[in-house]
């Protein structure tokens, strides 16, 4: 057993130890191991190294951290708590208990102090990543000689558990590309799992891995030696080429006689007579429970102090720097409330259906190049598809090591890490990111969207060829399930836009939005510019569906219900019956939950419910449709998986062309 350290640190250090043993003998679960072993990193960081002012969790230039490995968040708390966050004691012994501030995971948004949301492991890291790139981006877009009003680091505790998942792997290779040197990673090496010891699975030289990466790497052998530490840390902050990797090991569960170093230290209480004695072989006292001597609050004072006078002097700089440099500042100032630059609005393109038929992906593009001059810190990019998600801002730069200014991002094919790196860009706040696949590789990326939606994060996601239409790839390129994978998870809005129209106000909500992420699903064939979205889709859209047309010569018999691709087909259905003397409506739905949220007049008025003969058209699977079409209607969706043909061949031999549709409609009101 490593010696426990032996100086003016140790009650301190043992008293994170012990909070986080109690807290987790409280709430009869949790994760003990890791905080005890951790215990003396983590003091050192938030008490000497970091920057931060606990009086103002949201003070823009303080430094991040995020704990990787979330199943230590007893650790973090009981940092907090000490460190003067608004984290009172009584909220560590609520750990894991309903409405506390202490989840059994930290929550961003939560938690004072907690910088993202983590648990799932290898998610922190690829924010902790996006955090250096974000920081790295404002940087070179705002400093000026004798201003840096951005300039902070990013710390990243992570775990075994962290370093196996592949997402890290991912995000840990981009970051050694881009070089970004204000990143630090820690990584517990205590060498067990769940399982047991991780030679059972995982017998890698990590630190070759990393010098691979392109990343400065360090070993500490102990992790209860703050010299050592202190002499790592410094080397990582005097590295200005690369981001550093500290590989440090510990004993998980340190000091408890009989689970050190065992898996049994890892995920359950260490049960009363263990914590007794593990209270006992570091002489600390037996009673009482959450005991904090004055002593370990002292040890944070400086730090407080050190941080008030941080954040002190960095309104002092940019006060000097708003003189000096107005509209970069007042630029900087805006954009940290979170809003735009006015007038914004002005450069959205409108168009008329001369200027059909083109792809939705493609306007998508126009869009950006419209609105780029306008909004200079709108960045973002694609996982090795630009030029088919058409994700670049044209004459703005490839963000790279040598130019972080660029606000085009290239993030290879790294669908999972380009997740998870824009949850972090979006946490550092200022810039607004965005990022694009095709959507059936959404599904690589959910761990992050969902994250992103749990943390009310405003990404955008551009999901380009959106159904079976993107043809001759075939079925292991064309979404059937994903749209309803999409909208199951709470918190995120999808919008499948029909028209070019539609694409433009999508975008528009996307940019307002500041309350969850947003995917937008569009095409890769080209479709026509409906002649009613031009008046009708400004308000149309925001509402999550309209009216797009209604007949003329009565009240509708039928009404058809269409997203993307297929309002078209649903519109061509539309003048098909009327020659017949069918009159039906078509209701453009491009977003179910905006929909959704409508009071139920609106709802009511789109879709009359005495009109029971509705038909939804959708070339995904069906699922999900009966809310709308209700007991009397029905669904014209796709219930296995596509075929490789061009799309034109795709649409009659999947019944999506106006006269298959009106086929129906006219056998649903024959039934009738």
């Amino acid at each position: 057993m490593s010696e426990p350290v032996a100086d003016s640190h140790q009650t301190p250090i043992d008293t994170i130890r012990f909070l986080a043993v109690d807290m987790v003998e409280a709430a009869k679960s949790g994760h003990p191991g890791a905080p005890m072993a951790q215990a003396p990193l983590g003091y050192l960081l938030f008490s000497r190294r970091m920057r931060h002012n606990p009086a103002n969790p949201r003070w823009f230039n303080r430094d991040r951290f995020v704990l990787s490995c979330g199943h230590a968040s007893a650790l973090l708390y009981s940092l907090l708590h000490l460190s003067g966050y608004d984290l009172p004691l009584e909220e560590l012994k609520n750990f894991r208990q309903l409405g506390s501030k202490t989840a059994g995971h930290p929550e961003y948004h939560e938690t004072p102090g907690v910088e993202t949301t983590t648990g799932p492991l290898g998610q922190g890291l690829g924010n902790a990543v996006g955090m250096a790139l974000a920081e790295r981006f404002l940087a070179a877009t705002f400093n000026r000689d004798g201003f840096p009003v951005v300039d902070h680091r990013v710390w990243c505790m992570a775990s075994d558990g962290d370093l196996m998942e592949g997402v890290t792997s991912e995000a840990s290779s981009l970051a050694g590309h881009l070089r970004l040197a204000k990143l630090t990673v820690l990584w517990d090496d205590n060498r067990i799992t769940i399982d047991g010891p991780t030679g059972l699975a995982f017998s890698e030289d990590v630190g070759q891995r990393y010098e691979a990466y392109g990343w400065h790497v360090q070993r500490v052998d102990d992790a209860n030696d703050l010299a050592a530490f202190e002499r790592a840390l410094d080397a990582a902050v005097a590295e200005t080429g690369q981001p550093s990797l500290i590989m440090f090991h510990s004993h998980i569960g340190f000091g408890a006689p009989t689970k050190q170093d065992t898996a049994a230290a890892h995920g359950a209480p260490l049960g009363p007579d263990e914590v007794k004695a593990a209270k006992q072989n570091l002489g600390w006292p037996l009673e009482p429970t959450f005991r904090v001597p004055q002593e370990a609050y002292d040890a944070f004072q400086d730090a407080r102090e050190r941080g008030a006078a941080a954040e002190s002097e960095w309104e002092e700089l940019m006060d000097r720097y708003a003189a000096s440099h107005p509209e970069r500042a007042a630029e900087l100032r805006q954009a940290l409330a979170g809003e735009l630059p006015e007038g914004w609005q002005e450069a959205l393109p409108a168009f008329a259906p001369e200027d059909g038929p083109i792809a939705t992906r493609k306007i998508s593009g126009k869009v950006l190049a419209a609105l780029g001059p306008r909004l200079p810190l709108l960045h973002g990019g694609s996982a090795d598809l630009t030029g088919s998600n058409n994700t670049d801002i044209p004459d703005a730069g490839i963000f790279s090591a040598d130019n972080p200014a660029g606000r085009n991002l290239r993030f290879g094919v790294r669908e999972h890490a380009m997740g998870a790196v824009l949850n972090g860009i979006a946490l550092t706040g200022a810039s607004r990111p965005y990022a694009g696949t095709f959507l059936i590789f959404s599904d690589y990326m959910r761990p992050a969207i969902r994250l992103a939606a749990l943390m009310g994060l405003p990404t955008i996601y551009v999901f380009t060829h959106d159904s079976i239409f993107l043809g001759e790839d075939g079925p292991t390129h064309q979404p059937i399930s994903q749209l309803l994978s999409l909208r199951s998870i709470p918190n995120l809005t999808v919008l499948r836009p029909a028209d070019a129209n539609e694409v433009s106000q999508a975008w528009k909500l996307a940019l307002e939005n500041r309350e969850g992420p947003i995917a937008l699903a569009l095409t890769r064939q080209k479709l026509p510019v409906l002649a009613e979205t031009a008046a009708k889709a400004p308000a149309g859209v925001p509402r999550g569906a309209y009216v797009l047309s209604d007949p003329p010569g009565g009240e509708p018999q039928a009404v058809l219900i269409a997203t993307g691709s297929e309002v078209a087909v649903a519109r061509e259905a539309q003048e098909l019956l009327a020659d017949g003397g069918i009159r039906v409506r078509v209701v453009s739905m491009p977003s179910w939950e905006l929909f959704d949220r409508q009071p139920e007049s609106y709802r009511r008025q789109v879709l009359p419910p005495e009109i029971s003969r509705r038909l939804a058209i959708e070339a995904a699977t069906p699922l999900g449709w009966e809310r709308y079409v209700g007991p009397e209607g029905e669904i014209h969706g796709i219930d296995g998986f596509g075929r490789s043909a061009p799309a034109p061949r795709l649409a009659e031999a999947y019944g999506f062309t106006g006269e298959t549709v009106a086929g129906r409609v006219l056998r649903m009101l024959a039934s009738s």
